[in-house]
């Protein structure tokens, strides 16, 4: 059995998985699983995940879900860039903070103003959701202030899994200029990561046309 990428490209988290498939050379079977028509409730996929998350990585007999874990899977198995996910412990926890920061800080705070317009029928964003994303960013922009990359001067895993966060808002109309280490960053990206375009950008733009598709005039 070879190694499935079940994945939907407009989730900027399976957007990230694949780009750390790409940044670490893995050759993966990309399954794609339409959320919107929720192919991820069938009973097939339930028992590979029974949680039911996009995105899920089966190689051979391991199953893993979680975008960040999947990342240091993919990183560990098949990179021979070994900076891409270094084990060396404080460069390893360092690429560790930074991928906790995007799923517990970053990527919360975009889903906050844009799953509400996207399935709940809000055409607006509120100023309180503006600010926290807002401080996200900053702290983003304080990260890569003298970095080439979020820790450093190396691609990681962690620039894989940021990029496709700050890209989705990014596609949405958030202002990124605004945040001169971040934009600079962004198209860093783009050139370091393999295929990023068709792996990363291509859904990110969908999921940003989607999401201003549903929002009045003036919210971005």
């Amino acid at each position: 059995m070879g190694t499935i990428l079940y994945h939907f490209p407009l989730s900027a988290p399976s957007r990230g998985a694949l780009l750390a498939a790409k940044a670490a050379g893995a050759n993966v079977d990309v399954q794609i699983v339409d959320l919107l028509k929720k192919e991820q409730l069938s009973e097939d996929f339930i028992k590979i995940n029974p949680q039911h998350t996009i995105p899920t990585l089966v190689d051979g007999e391991v199953v893993i879900w979680d975008s960040h874990a999947i990342a240091g899977y993919l990183a560990n198995v098949y990179a021979k860039d070994k900076n891409l996910y270094p084990q060396e412990p404080a460069a390893k926890a360092l690429v560790d903070q930074r991928l906790f920061f995007d799923c517990g800080t970053l990527y919360p705070r975009i889903r906050q103003i844009c799953y509400p317009v996207l399935f709940s029928g809000q055409d607006e964003i509120f100023d309180e959701h503006k600010g926290p994303l807002d401080e996200a960013l900053g702290f983003l922009d304080v990260f890569l202030e003298g970095n080439d990359f979020v820790t450093g001067k190396h691609l990681t895993i962690a620039d894989c899994c940021l990029v496709a966060s700050v890209s989705t808002i990014a596609a949405v109309g958030w202002n990124i200029g605004a945040y001169a280490n971040v934009s600079n960053w962004l198209s860093r990206c783009a050139l370091a990561i393999p295929n990023y375009a068709e792996a990363n950008q291509k859904g990110a733009d969908l999921y940003g046309k989607a999401v201003r598709s549903k929002l009045a005039p003036g919210q971005i």
